[in-house]
């Protein structure tokens, strides 16, 4: 049977407020780390995203931390994303009672971080360079820190952060305690841990990488002109959907046509303002929308639960940014379904991506029967929420769906039908392929001439 928080020597205001959230049982991190960290220890964990080293490190702060005064938190943690600060800091504001924890990043202006430090806080979690920028205005100081925490260190070696790090943990308190979360241990972290823990104990929980492999794979060969209308089908069939594409300026093309067709989705990427940023994230994890288009870079360190699909709709640089992003869905034991959308010169670099992934699926035309099979496979809860929501779209038939040209020798020419989506404003064509799934196009958005026939139906 395993331990209880209690039994970990959990402070009581902690463990009822996690048992709230109905938090019960410690995860393998959390029973690996708290009690050694509660005793003071430096904690080298090696742990990927998702595996709870939020709460493994949030914990012993929250129970230790004194009391701080004006500008000098007592307890430091540090992260790579705006994103990923945002979550840490919001996942221990659940349990920590009268403890006051703060968050600073960039992207946004100094006054509301200026006022927070100037009033005191007692843990900060902070990205790198707005720290930096906070301390050379003498904003905040470091002395009194005796606490910190290093969380997704790979990652912020990665990005080039080091060097700051480095210069952060020279500017807090000679004697404290330093815990460091990486899902790798190596090269640069390991560095790290030699020059600026003492003692460490080590744990490794996880894989370095998700098992990507406890997800259904779909490799799905298309046309060009045809993949947002395809990626439209796949997000109103299997939701919430993170749609991957590589450049800000795609991300937001994809996002204005999708929006057209009558999905509901937001963006995330680097040329985004932090509100912006923090209010799309909230809408997805809300489930105020189907999807979330992201960069690549944009979505490092985000931790979202419960996303049933995820689409490459750009392909990936590599293998390691396959399982990365492919890790967003099938996690906790939960199903989830990978969609890779392939051009036809791109199917043997696709190949080489699956073979050192350990993938055998082949690269096949599309299929909504075959994602709805794949999502049926994997329990995914959404799949029923979107067929009752969606009905007027959803519950036409289900064979299997052609993306070749209509000129092209031995294939259907599309049939089009329209209709008024309830959920939308607008009227729509459903683009049949041959007899199979629909996937809706906007009729004469932006024409003037199409905006009251559109109102007549």
């Amino acid at each position: 049977m395993s331990l209880t928080f209690a039994q970990l020597g959990v402070p009581e205001f902690i463990f009822k407020s996690l048992e709230q959230r109905g938090i019960v049982n410690p995860f393998e991190i959390q029973l690996a780390t708290i009690s050694d960290a509660l005793a003071g220890r430096d904690v080298c964990g090696g742990a990927p995203t998702g595996s709870g080293k939020t709460i493994a490190y949030g914990i012993p702060l929250v129970a230790k931390v004194q009391r701080s005064q004006s500008k000098a938190p007592r307890a430091l943690i540090l992260a790579p994303t705006r994103e990923l600060a945002e979550q840490i800091g919001t996942e221990i504001r659940t349990f920590s009672g009268k403890t006051r924890v703060g968050i600073v990043y960039g992207g946004v202006g100094y006054q509301d971080q200026s006022r927070m430090l100037r009033n005191g806080v007692e843990i900060l979690v902070a990205c790198p360079g707005r720290l930096e920028d906070l301390i050379s205005q003498k904003l905040v100081g470091l002395s009194a820190v005796e606490h910190i925490v290093l969380d997704e260190a790979d990652r912020m070696a990665d990005m080039g952060f080091m060097p700051a790090v480095r210069r952060i943990l020279n500017q807090t308190a000679e004697k404290r305690q330093t815990m460091l979360f990486s899902a790798t241990l190596d090269g640069d972290v390991a560095k790290l841990t030699k020059d600026h823990q003492e003692n460490p104990v080590h744990y490794k929980v996880g894989q370095e990488s998700p098992d990507v492999t406890q997800a259904t794979h779909l490799f799905w060969k298309v046309a060009r002109e045809e993949r947002v209308s395809v990626v439209a089908g796949a997000i109103d069939a299997v939701w919430p959907a993170i749609v991957f594409c590589r450049t800000r300026r795609g991300s937001d093309r994809l996002a204005k046509s999708l929006s057209k067709m009558g999905l509901q989705v937001v963006v995330i990427h680097g040329g985004r303002t932090q509100n912006q940023r923090t209010r799309a994230l909230a809408d997805f994890t809300n489930r105020k929308v189907q999807a979330l288009i992201a960069s690549d870079v944009a979505a490092r360190g985000i931790d979202i639960q419960d996303v049933a699909s995820v689409i490459h709709f750009d392909p990936p640089d590599d293998h390691k940014a396959y399982i990365h992003r492919s890790g967003r869905t099938a996690r906790a034991g939960k199903g989830g379904v990978v969609l890779s959308l392939v051009f036809p010169d791109q199917i043997g670099e696709i190949k080489r991506i699956q073979k050192q992934v350990g993938l055998t699926q082949g690269v096949t035309d599309p299929s909504m029967t075959m994602l709805h099979s794949s999502a049926r496979s994997q329990s995914s809860a959404s799949l029923g929420r979107v067929r009752s929501k969606r009905q007027t779209v959803q519950n036409m038939s289900e064979e299997n769906v052609s993306v070749a040209h209509a000129d092209r020798p031995g294939h259907k020419r599309h049939n089009f039908e329209k209709i008024k989506h309830p959920s939308a404003r607008k009227s729509f064509k459903i683009r049949r392929y041959g007899s199979g799934s629909p996937v809706r196009k906007p009729i004469g958005v932006g024409a003037k001439k199409n905006k009251h026939r559109n109102r007549s139906h």
